[in-house]
C-alpha cells in the first residue's frame, strides 16, 4: 500500500506523521511495516532482513550515523579511510541558496541539500546562465525551511546537524547523457559486500538488476523492474568491493553507493535503511537470504 497515494498532500502527510510522533518505535514501526507490506513484522525472532532493519533503526545508535548520512560530512570520513581520491569534487558548501557564489562555480554543477535523502533535494545544473536564480532561492528554501518528519523512524538522519547547500561536479553518463549516471549500490554485511544492484536509466525508464560480488545475475525484482540485457561486468570490479569492504568495515549493514565511469570510482553516499525496510522481493525467499547476512547481536538490547 502507498500511502501517498491515498493521502496527496504532502502537507496533511507530515500533519498526521508529527501527531503520531509520540507513538513509540516499535509500535509505529510494526504499524507501518503491516500497512506497507501486508504482514507482521517478527521483532522477537526477525528472519526477513526488512524485519532486521527496523530493529536497526530502533536499537543501532553508533554516533558516527549521523556523519555518515550528512552529504557533507561524509566526505571526511571517506577521506579519513584514505579513499579522498574517490570523492566527487567539490566546488562550494553554503547555509542557504542566497550565498551560493555563482562566479567560482562551473558552467555545469550539481546542487543539493546535504540532509536530503532518497535523492531529493537535488538540482542538476547543465548551463548555470540558464538559472533562475529567485526560483533556485525559493526551491531551496522550501527545503530547508520544511523540516520533513522522521515518519520511517531513521534513527541516523535526526543526527544530521542542519541543513547546508554543497555544490559538486555534474558526472556525465556520455552515451546517453538523458538517462543519468548509473548507479552501483552494494550491500554489505559487517564489512563483506555480498550483492550489488545496479541501477540503469535513472531518468528516463528506471530499472535494476541484483549481481553476486562475482558477477552472476541474481533474478530479483523490488520496486522497478529488471533490465533484461545482461549487465557487463565493470574491469575495476575488485576495487569497487575494496572501497565497499573499507567503507562498511564499521557498521553491521551499510549499502555503499558508487559510481564508476571512464573506469574511475567515485563515492555517492551510504544508505544504512534502504526503502526504509519497506521492500517486496520477488521471490519473497531472497528477503530470508539477506536476513541470513545481518547479525543483530551487537546491537539488540541484552
Amino acid at each position: 500500500m502507498n500511502y501517498k497515494k491515498l493521502i496527496r498532500s504532502q502537507e496533511l502527510r507530515f500533519r498526521i506523521i508529527r501527531a503520531l510522533s509520540w507513538v513509540p518505535d516499535k509500535i509505529m514501526l510494526s504499524l507501518q511495516y503491516r500497512i506497507k507490506l501486508g504482514r507482521k513484522c517478527n521483532f522477537k525472532n526477525a528472519k526477513r532482513w526488512t524485519e532486521k532493519l527496523q530493529l536497526y533503526k530502533m536499537y543501532y545508535r553508533n554516533p558516527i550515523l549521523g556523519v555518515c548520512v550528512d552529504k557533507y560530512e561524509v566526505r571526511s570520513y571517506v577521506a579519513d579511510k584514505g579513499l579522498e581520491k574517490n570523492l566527487v569534487k567539490l566546488y562550494g558548501v553554503w547555509d542557504k541558496a542566497e550565498d551560493i557564489d555563482f562566479e567560482i562555480l562551473p558552467n555545469s554543477f550539481v546542487l543539493k541539500t546535504t540532509d536530503g535523502g532518497g535523492g531529493e533535494n537535488v538540482v542538476l545544473v547543465k548551463d548555470k546562465l540558464s538559472i533562475n536564480k529567485d526560483k533556485l532561492n525559493k526551491l531551496f528554501h522550501s527545503w530547508q525551511s520544511v523540516k520533513e518528519p522522521n515518519a520511517g523512524r531513521e534513527w541516523a538522519y535526526t543526527q544530521i546537524k542542519k541543513s547546508r547547500i554543497i555544490a559538486e561536479e555534474l558526472l556525465i553518463n556520455k552515451d546517453n547523457p538523458e538517462a543519468g549516471i548509473e548507479d552501483f549500490k552494494i550491500l554489505c554485511f559487517s564489512g563483506k559486500p555480498e550483492y550489488i544492484i545496479v541501477d540503469k536509466d535513472r531518468y528516463i525508464d528506471h530499472r535494476r538488476n541484483f549481481y553476486t560480488t562475482d558477477w552472476k545475475r541474481v533474478r530479483v525484482t523490488t520496486d522497478h523492474e529488471q533490465f533484461e540485457d545482461q549487465y557487463p561486468e565493470p574491469q575495476n570490479l575488485k576495487e569497487m568491493l575494496h572501497i565497499a569492504n573499507i567503507l562498511s568495515k564499521d557498521f553491521p549493514f551499510v549499502r555503499v553507493d558508487l559510481y564508476n565511469l571512464e573506469g574511475r570510482i567515485y563515492f555517492g553516499e551510504l544508505t544504512f535503511y534502504p526503502w526504509t525496510g519497506y521492500v517486496q522481493f520477488t521471490p519473497d525467499s531472497f528477503d530470508f537470504e539477506l536476513g541470513d547476512l545481518m547479525d543483530c547481536s551487537s546491537f539488540l538490547p541484552k
